[in-house]
């Protein structure tokens, strides 16, 4: 049996968030634009001011 002196867990994945307003002509376009950068879509919520606002998250890059 082999032991990993001194390893320590990996640690837990860090989010970064967006959120933006997904305008009702164009959610399509939106939401493959943001795909493309690494956003996955979480969830979308009717606005305050109508039209639907979209919650993004994606991995946080470590430094």
């Amino acid at each position: 049996m082999s032991e990993n002196l001194g390893a320590h867990p990996p640690l837990p994945p860090h989010w970064e968030y967006f959120v933006t307003p997904l305008l009702l002509h164009s959610e399509a376009q939106i939401l493959n634009n943001w795909g493309s950068e690494g956003w996955e879509l979480v969830q979308v919520v009717a606005g305050p001011a109508g039209g639907n606002v979209g919650y993004f998250k994606r991995q946080a890059v470590s430094v």
